[in-house]
């Protein structure tokens, strides 16, 4: 089977991922009760007549009784896919529900996908006008030039709604970011410089626009397309759209256009930008090569000639990423939060001023945390900010509202804007990102990460998906030959290029016999030959014993056998943490909110001291991910009501901790929904921990392994473990039936954890 040009996946892989479960990757489900008779009356008839009249009367309450204000259509006709090409509406469609998704999960905006089977622009124009109602905002989307201007210029004469392009303006504002700090670096007045843009496509010419709507002068601007420098008098190959940006000048090609440039924008082809060109630009010249996959030209090859340059490429694996998610969410977040008729020049503008400022600006400990560690510092390789960093959400909506209320296409205004951001903060958990940021960490210091069953195929998927996203270097356990047939099985060349290893290696056998033996041999009674049994016969073992003696830095077994065969297995190798208490941790991450659940794995029924201990661990674990920990120790009792033994026994837990004088905050005994909402305040107004917990310990283990079983089961909650805590080495154990985006979120976390804890301690 092909592969993919990243290589990380096989298209098997990705054509699996869409399939699975329901095919593709959006769903409708009802934001209100549908449970009784009465709720359906109330949904639909009759009670639905009451908004029906009160929209037929004043047409902005829609905005108040549907979901319009929060709802976007993502439109395209297929005619230029991804650089695909025109490949057709329905093929558009994977495309265009990715793009509904990431509405969702960076700005909390609802959309649906729409592909229109046409390629008559007056048509598509007109289908989107008369179902534009519906919605609170339009997103075009991979729609071939000349049409692209056509279809948006007229919806955006027609509509009362903000229309946006965004292979146009999502890469425009990004780019006028960028620009606007490369020039504050070098120290360039946006008035003075020399432009030169190659490409003259939908995006080209959006941004060749955006950078003379921020200051560039008209004439100080070569765009260049196949043919050529457009200048006044061209005719060949021209139109009214690549007409607005010619201008008087007798240079007629890049070679010639790039002397003197302080700016070169490429949205072309790969290698439109030689070495010698790059010679000729003016002092510290700022380069922007962006075509995809493939840029004009390799940073490094700038760098071969000259070593001022401020570069930025579209691609993730060089710094500064011309990256329209940092963008296009926020934007509509904004735009329809007050409601704007159109996304006009001056919010694009104010969307450019936001981003580059928050790239100036010192980046706090959360947003470390969700970056990986690394604090990145303003300067020629961090002029644009991170796409996962949480300040995104709350710096550029509140931007675009303001613009959109001060140029008057506002609808609705905000009266206190800071109130407006911690709003903004609230409709998306930064710990989402806390997966990003783990693995952006352990990128730059690979680990060894053993996969023990290394036979099964989602761990076989997810120790080929760690090495080539980079997240460190797997090894195998099991038989070569078996290995090798599933490789097949799943769309890749046997030769794979990752370690297998079993007990036929003599020399690391033995070793590991004697370590087992050493510690077995009093704590368990066990001869020698029984240690050696183990080792040959248990792949947990041995993948234990190669953590143990140094051979690897973390494993990751599980999914083919029960969690606590595993743990006894493991348990054999390894002990618990010197002062530590080992249990089972899960983290939920569930509409916005990340909680963390303990014990779910390891004690039955812990006691009042092993909680306490359980919440300390817990609190310096959630740390590490760069929260801030509120425990709550969770009962079927709140604050003693009712009163029971096992009610007694949590009230003890909390009182050890209040004599420990631990530095986070912590209550109990309360419900888990006193806990987690925010209702209950009023009611226990004496405690910090009511409606807002982030950890939950659990009176035993039943009722923390059903509780987190019945989220994932019953919900749409993404549950990350359990994490194995306390334990001497960072080997994590997959449940059963885990999937394989699951197991490489436990191998990342194994290697994090064995770069972050010193386990000699």
């Amino acid at each position: 089977m092909k592969k993919t040009k990243t290589d990380h996946y096989t298209e098997k892989e990705a054509l699996d991922f869409h399939s699975n479960k329901k095919p593709g990757k959006i769903e409708i489900v009802a934001s209100k009760n549908m449970t009784t008779k009465r709720d359906l009356a109330l949904a639909y008839s009759p009670g639905v007549a009451a908004p029906v009249k009160a929209i037929s009367e004043n047409p902005e309450t829609a905005y108040d009784y549907t979901a319009k204000g929060n709802l976007v259509a993502v439109i395209s006709n297929g005619s230029a896919i991804l650089g695909m090409g025109n490949l057709g509406a329905l093929a558009s469609k994977p495309v265009m529900e990715g793009k509904a998704v990431l509405f969702k999960r960076f700005a909390d905006i609802d959309s649906i996908d729409l592909e229109i089977d046409c390629s008559d622009a007056n048509e598509i124009i007109n289908s989107i006008k008369n179902f534009a109602p519906s919605f609170g905002g339009i997103n075009l989307e991979d729609i071939a030039a000349p049409d692209c201007f056509v279809i948006e210029e007229k919806l955006k004469e027609i509509l009362d709604i903000p229309v946006f392009h965004d292979d146009q303006h999502g890469t425009a504002i990004i780019t006028t970011a960028a620009l606007i700090n490369a020039l504050h670096i070098n120290g360039k007045s946006i008035k003075d410089i020399k432009v030169v843009v190659n490409g003259a496509g939908a995006s080209a010419i959006a941004c060749t626009e955006l950078f003379k709507n921020s200051g560039v002068p008209n004439e100080n601007v070569i765009m260049l397309d196949r043919k050529g420098v457009i200048y006044k008098g061209r005719t060949e190959g021209m139109d009214q759209w690549k007409s607005r940006h010619a201008v008087e000048t007798k240079l007629r090609t890049l070679e010639d256009a790039i002397d003197g440039a302080d700016v070169f924008l490429g949205l072309s082809a790969k290698g439109a930008l030689k070495k010698e060109f790059v010679k000729k630009m003016a002092k510290n010249p700022i380069i922007f090569a962006c075509a995809n996959p493939d840029p004009e030209i390799l940073p490094e090859e700038i760098q071969e000639v000259r070593d001022d340059a401020i570069i930025a490429t579209g691609r993730s694996d060089y710094p500064n990423q011309v990256n329209n998610l940092i963008g296009f969410p926020y934007i509509f977040r904004g735009a329809l939060d007050v409601r704007s008729k159109i996304i006009n020049e001056e919010m694009k503008v104010a969307a450019a001023k936001a981003i580059a400022e928050l790239a100036r600006e010192d980046v706090p400990d959360e947003v470390v945390a969700a970056m990986g560690g690394q604090r990145p510092k303003y300067g020629k390789e961090y002029i644009i900010p991170s796409t996962f960093d949480p300040r995104l959400i709350s710096v550029i909506p509140a931007a675009v509202a303001k613009a959109a209320m001060d140029s008057g296409v506002g609808r609705k205004s905000i009266d206190d804007f800071e109130i407006y951001k911690d709003q903004l903060k609230q409709r998306l958990d930064p710990t989402v990102t806390i997966m990003q940021g783990i693995n952006n960490h352990i990128k730059k210091n690979p680990k060894k990460i053993v996969f023990a069953d290394g036979e099964d195929e989602n761990n076989l998927k997810a120790a080929i998906a760690f090495k080539n996203s980079k997240l460190g270097i797997p090894i195998l356990v099991g038989k070569e030959d078996k290995i090798k047939e599933q490789v097949k099985k799943i769309g890749y060349n046997e030769n794979f290029d990752i370690e297998i290893i079993n007990s036929k290696d003599t020399e690391k056998r033995e070793r590991y016999v004697q370590h087992l033996f050493k510690k077995l041999q009093r704590e368990k009674g066990l001869l020698e030959w029984d240690c050696d049994r183990l080792v040959r016969n248990d792949r947990v073992i041995w993948a234990a014993c190669m953590v143990a003696c140094g051979d690897a830095d973390g494993a990751v077994t599980g999914n083919t056998r029960r969690f606590g065969a595993s743990f006894e297995k493991i348990t054999q190798v390894v002990g618990a943490r010197n002062d530590e208490i080992m249990f089972g941790l899960n983290m939920v991450v569930h509409k916005g909110k990340t909680i963390f659940v303990a014990d779910t794995s390891v004690h039955e029924y812990p006691t009042s001291e092993e909680m306490s201990e359980i919440a300390i661990s817990t609190a310096r674990v959630v740390r590490l991910f760069g929260i801030d920990p509120k425990v709550a120790f969770v009962s079927h009792s709140t604050f003693g009501q009712p009163l029971t033994s096992r009610t007694k026994h949590i009230k003890k837990a909390v009182e050890i901790l209040k004599e420990k004088k631990v530095d986070f905050k912590f209550d109990g005994d309360m419900q888990p929904d006193v806990a987690l909402n925010d209702q209950y305040k009023n009611l226990y107004p004496f405690s910090d921990i009511v409606g807002n917990a982030n950890i939950l310990i659990m009176p035993g283990q039943h009722s923390a392994a059903i509780s987190y079983k019945m989220m994932k089961t019953l919900s749409d909650a993404k549950v990350i473990g359990p994490l194995l805590i306390g334990l001497g080495l960072p080997i994590e154990i997959a449940p059963l039936r885990t999937s394989t985006s699951e197991i490489i979120n436990l191998a990342s976390i194994a290697a994090y954890s064995a770069d972050k804890i010193d386990y000699k301690k």
